[in-house]
């Protein structure tokens, strides 16, 4: 891979605080929708690859059945067609997240395990070879899995695994809980408590880059929480330009935290399409695609 197109592809890794924004001046948010990726269908749970560039994200019907994870890459004439993910299985699968290092990807399945087919979803993770290539997928061990159905697996910066269960000893239908392995290699998994859940449906965990910021999707849209002391503080609704009709989903940061990648139902001919919030000021996210090997002069910006 050309050392100039890594360049353009990778972003500065700092955090800025969010700004207090007057009602009148929050940016809009804007449709993301490569000709390649946007269908009729449902898009979704984007994750972009650092190392391959290249774009997974979640395809399904128009009403949001029969999940399967695609990938599509940038090439010289723009994003690829997308197809199968390499790792994919034989059940439905979702969820997709790459690590900053792009060499781990979580997600979420119900395929064949040891010949039995699951019906619950599943936490799986597939590790990046030395040739570049995603390995076999590995499930992870109880007690991060469960009876349950497990959803939207997120590492945070402080080492802990941010994800949805509907297992039991919760607070409600689906709460957001975390999961830690010690020296020993043992998993702990903790309940985030009240501030985060509630009785009714907490499904979406994201960890800001820094770990200040915890996005939540919940059962009526995005809400937020701030780290203050060691402790999730109450999380509180998003509001426009984001929670416009509550079916926000599959949201991501950009690797500078200050960009916002969602998607959402406009209940149109497309149904599910991926929308950008620069909350904090533009930056140059999603990454462009053709790549540029080189800047652009004054003149070819005009």
């Amino acid at each position: 891979m050309p050392a100039a197109h890594k360049m353009v592809f990778a972003l500065a890794l700092s955090v800025a605080a969010s700004p207090n924004w007057a009602a009148d001046k929050i940016p809009a948010a804007a449709t993301w929708a490569p000709s390649a990726i946007s269908s009729p269908m449902f898009e979704s749970h984007g994750a972009f690859d650092p190392v391959d560039h290249a774009f997974y994200f979640v395809r399904s019907t128009p009403q949001f059945k029969g999940w399967r994870i695609m990938v599509s890459h940038c090439q010289d004439d723009g994003w690829s067609t997308p197809l199968d993910a390499s790792f994919a299985g034989d059940g439905v699968e979702a969820d997709p997240f790459i690590t900053p290092d792009g060499k781990h990807l979580y997600f979420i399945s119900t395929r064949s395990t040891d010949g039995v087919h699951r019906k619950d979803l599943d936490i799986w993770r597939v590790d990046r070879g030395a040739d570049g290539t995603w390995g076999e997928p590995q499930r992870l061990p109880e007690p991060v899995n469960s009876s349950g159905q497990e959803w939207f697996p997120r590492p945070g910066s402080d080492g802990w695994l941010y994800f949805g269960s509907d297992r039991p000893g919760g607070h409600g239908k689906t709460d957001i809980w975390r999961a830690r392995q010690d020296a020993q290699g043992i998993w702990r998994v903790e309940n985030l408590g009240p501030n985060i859940n509630t009785s009714d449906d907490e499904y979406e965990p994201l960890p800001s880059p820094d770990g200040s910021r915890l996005v939540v999707m919940a059962g009526d849209g995005l809400y937020e929480s701030r780290l203050k002391d060691g402790v999730w503080t109450s999380k509180h609704k998003l509001g426009p330009p984001v929670g416009v009709n509550g079916t926000e989903i599959g949201s991501t940061f950009s690797p500078s935290g200050r960009t916002l990648m969602f998607a959402r139902d406009t209940k149109g001919p497309k149904s599910g399409e991926f929308f950008v919030w620069h909350r904090e000021g533009n930056e140059a996210w999603p990454p462009t695609c053709p790549l540029r090997s080189t800047p652009l002069t004054e003149e070819a910006r005009r």
